[in-house]
């Protein structure tokens, strides 16, 4: 009975129920949505506007459901804690440095432009992981099969936003806290001294407010593009939807969570000029697109294994020349 309660409660606090289930978010999509109706002059009713059957009823997005409800379970049972790892390296780092300087550089007390600092660094810590974690999985071979299962969707709608095979979040976490772990610590030793709770609850005020702002409809069928300016600094929904479509151009664009700079930076940005008719799924590189290797759950959470197993015996699974992107010539398997 404690493990049922400990499951009800982690599922609770899990961000699929604060995300999805949020009167807050839900709320501000419709309004948002609206908006964009009303300016288009309305072109269906708005029920169908929101939520066209046949996406909503696609067989797609049946497994994105699917997909959606086994990590909520996965992670509310807490296989996925491992946040521990990131203070444990904060506290290990913060003991070398000591040992070589004799002693932290910060004064004890925090300052207000201490902490913003801080907090602007562990935000931009985090973005920058969001980033590379993505970069990594569509570039590497023994990576691509877990996130292939997030791009074989055939129709977008916000569920897919959880369709995520539970090692790529896994891995996501692994790489978030040791590098958060890395420059907490940095920032304890040398700027703040310490770290207040206000500077920790900022950043994920922050990430809040920008889902507040159509974090709903990256993936969705509405087009919602920040325009060229704004495009350069802030994912649009427009630009995630663009990461997913299986056009030649498309491939390895956009792979930035919150900030467009990181993809800017390493010149992997790209800004529609207008609205593009998008096709969603897995192609080969010159655009074909692949069977759904995906079809049900068992598939999504079992065949990225066999895949990696498969090129791994194949001794090409880190090899650069190889990549594994979703435009890669070579048939995933099922």
């Amino acid at each position: 009975m404690e493990f049922l309660a400990n499951l009800v409660d982690g599922f609770n606090k899990s961000f699929a129920a604060q995300f999805f289930l949020s009167p807050l978010y839900l709320g501000s999509t419709l309004l948002i949505v609206w908006i964009i109706w009303i300016i288009r002059g309305r072109p269906t009713g708005f029920l169908r506007f929101v939520a066209p059957k046949e996406l909503y009823m696609h067989p797609s997005t049946m497994v994105d459901i699917k997909i959606a409800l086994f990590n909520t379970i996965f992670t509310a049972t807490g296989a996925l804690s491992i946040l521990w790892i990131a203070p444990t390296v904060t506290l290990w780092l913060l003991d070398r440095f000591a040992s070589i300087t004799g002693g932290p550089m910060a004064i004890p007390e925090t300052g207000i432009w201490q902490g913003i600092l801080a907090a602007v660094l562990l935000f931009l810590t985090q973005d920058l992981c969001r980033y590379w974690n993505h970069y990594l999985h569509h570039m590497v071979r023994v990576l691509w099969p877990f996130h292939a299962v997030h791009h074989s969707a055939e129709v977008l709608t916000p569920v897919t936003f959880l369709r995520a095979h539970p090692a790529y979040s896994a891995l996501q976490m692994l790489l978030m806290s040791v590098m958060i772990g890395f420059v907490q610590a940095v920032i304890l030793f040398a700027v703040v001294g310490q770290i207040e709770p206000w500077v920790l609850y900022a950043g994920t005020i922050t990430f809040n407010a920008y889902i507040f702002f159509a974090g709903h409809l990256r993936h969705s069928h509405i087009w919602l593009s920040y325009g060229p300016v704004l495009e350069h600094i802030l994912i649009s929904p427009a630009q995630h939807q663009v990461h997913h479509s299986s056009d030649v151009i498309h491939h390895d664009k956009n792979f930035g969570e919150v900030f467009a700079f990181w993809d800017w930076m390493f010149g992997t940005l790209y800004i529609p000029d207008g609205p593009e008719e998008l096709t969603f799924g897995l192609a080969d590189r010159n655009g074909v697109p692949i069977a759904q290797p995906h079809p049900t759950l068992k598939d999504a959470l079992v065949g990225p294994f066999i895949e990696v197993w498969e090129e791994i015996s194949k001794g090409t699974s880190l090899d650069p020349n190889k990549k594994a992107t979703k435009d890669q010539d070579c048939e995933p398997s099922s």
